[in-house]
């Protein structure tokens, strides 16, 4: 059989290679499937949305938990080059609203479980989206959607005739920007291709391991190495959603190898009562990343024989940036680690310039798996991707040895749980708020969640209390989103070309977040 760069069919090859493999084991839904059987499928529901009239280039949103279905709707048209859109599952209808109509999806898959936000959108016709096919997963009331199931039911086997090739765009996945609008970040078959080859060549994974996906498949943290793990022949485990004590049990019931998770699960699944009860002796490793991992974290899980691999990467990458191993992890208290493999790393000041050792500067990161561009925004990429560099807005130092340690980030994001969060985003909701005068946002730390936004209001009168001004965030922002708690001041510091100083709010107001 004939072979090119198409990550839909990194699912073909492994069929045609490891038919009667175990692939996928869907814990919820409690089927398991063979490499031969989800490719089966997979072809299914490429040739279920070609049936509805998409062609190589359109773009097709998948709303829905972790399970078979996102497996089968990503693989499948992705052969034939319609471009998916993997959907926060954690963002409202406005925002959701927004993606799809700036990305242009023409048909939207959905879990039954966002029913109602799904129907908020269609209720605002083209307004609310450019969908003009509705896909229900389960049990949905919709009268507008198709079933998922009978679609697939009735289509072929077969691969698809046309398949993409390694310069078409695969999957646009969007993240929150510092205008507060989300940006498109739109990675071709290429370079999925160059993130997967990255991570194989860098972190300890094997033929016959056993991946658990306990991170939300419209993150890259999780996308990124479920293709990897199709890539790799290796058997996943797939959780709909994240359960401490159910990870510790499949652990052991699946004898899971390897898996990710970020520094705010791993704190959680120490918080189980009696997990020492269970195996973990197939474990080799975790990946953590998404915030920096308390050091207390990997000596606890260090005494549990469990390695703990920190990794740093972006959506803009793929994945791929920095990784660290468990040796040199307490060694290097902090440190995010070295390059991936198949990728270059640079510190810089201001103008451009590298750095020596020790001083602190812009991290850079180059390789074929960084972003082809952001969706529809030219002057965006231009100055987020400079001579084939990407400037990642995060301050970091590189020491004598190579490894890099994050220090801050430019742009003032928040990290929350794993999740991005960006304060315009938020302070735009805040100032539609009659009675707000001025807002900032910061993030505070935070023991459970890593950092949580903080408010930091001027207001027109006293009549403007702290509940009032998160009652009215709700709704308007997904839960991760919203600010903790709220803060009232006079003024809020500026320069004088008017950006807030967010290094005096920090200092103003050190922390840590109320839990």
């Amino acid at each position: 059989m004939s072979y090119s760069v198409n990550v839909g069919d990194f699912l073909t090859t492994r069929a045609h290679l490891n038919p009667t493999k175990e692939a996928l084991y869907d814990v919820l839904a409690d089927r398991r499937f063979t490499f031969a059987e989800i490719n089966a499928r997979a072809n299914r529901a490429c040739a279920a949305i070609q049936s509805l009239g998409l062609t190589k280039g359109d773009r097709v949103a998948v709303l829905a938990y972790n399970g078979h279905e996102f497996i089968e709707s990503f693989f499948g048209p992705a052969k034939a080059g319609l471009v998916i859109m993997p959907l926060n599952w954690r963002l409202t209808a406005d925002e959701l609203s927004f993606i799809l109509k700036d990305g242009g999806a023409k048909a939207l898959i959905y879990d039954a479980d966002f029913e109602s936000v799904v129907q908020d959108i269609h209720a605002r016709g083209t307004e609310g989206s450019a969908v003009k096919h509705w896909v229900g997963i389960g049990d949905y009331a919709a009268t507008f959607a198709l079933p998922y199931e009978e679609l697939l039911d009735s289509q072929s086997e077969d691969e698809p005739a046309d398949k993409a090739g390694p310069a078409d765009n695969l999957f646009i996945m969007y993240t929150s920007g510092t205008t507060g609008l989300p940006k498109g970040v739109v990675h071709t078959h290429e370079t999925v291709l160059w993130a997967v080859l990255s991570i194989a060549n860098s972190a300890d994974t094997r033929l016959g391991d056993r991946y658990l996906v306990l991170l939300p498949l419209f993150h890259v943290g999780a996308l990124a190495p479920l293709i990897g793990g199709v890539y790799g022949g290796q058997s996943l485990t797939i959780l709909r959603n994240f359960d401490p004590a159910k990870a510790w049990s499949l652990i052991e019931e699946e004898q899971i190898t390897t898996t990710m998770a970020v520094p705010a699960m791993l704190g959680s699944m120490l918080q189980v009562p009696d997990f020492q009860k269970n195996d973990w002796s197939t474990l080799r490793w975790i990946m953590s990343g998404g915030a920096p991992l308390p050091v207390s974290i990997i000596e606890a899980y260090g005494k549990l024989g469990i390695e703990i691999h920190q990794v740093y990467g972006l959506t803009e990458s793929g994945g791929p940036a920095c990784l660290i191993g468990p040796d040199d992890a307490t060694r290097k208290i902090g440190s995010t680690g070295k390059a991936f493999f198949h990728t270059r790393v640079r510190i810089v000041d201001a103008d451009g310039k590298d750095l020596p050792a020790g001083e602190a500067g812009e991290v850079l990161v180059s390789g074929d798996h960084i972003m082809k561009e952001y969706w529809n925004r030219p002057e965006a990429t231009a100055e987020t991707v400079k001579d084939g560099w990407l400037h990642t807005g995060d301050v970091a130092i590189e020491d004598e040895e190579g490894f890099i340690t994050i220090q801050d980030r430019i742009k003032d994001m928040i990290i929350s749980g794993g999740e991005n969060i960006y304060p315009a985003e938020i302070e735009n909701v805040l100032l539609q708020h009659p009675e707000v005068t001025d807002a900032a946002v910061i993030g505070l730390g935070s023991a459970k969640w890593g950092e949580s936004p903080l408010a930091v209001i001027v207001r027109k009168s006293d009549s403007l209390t702290e509940e009032s001004l998160l009652a009215h965030c709700n709704g308007k922002l997904a839960r991760f989103k919203l600010p903790q708690n709220a803060v009232f001041v006079d003024e809020i510091p500026r320069n004088p070309s008017g950006k807030i100083l967010k290094r005096d709010l920090r200092i103003q107001f050190p922390g840590p977040a109320p839990e």
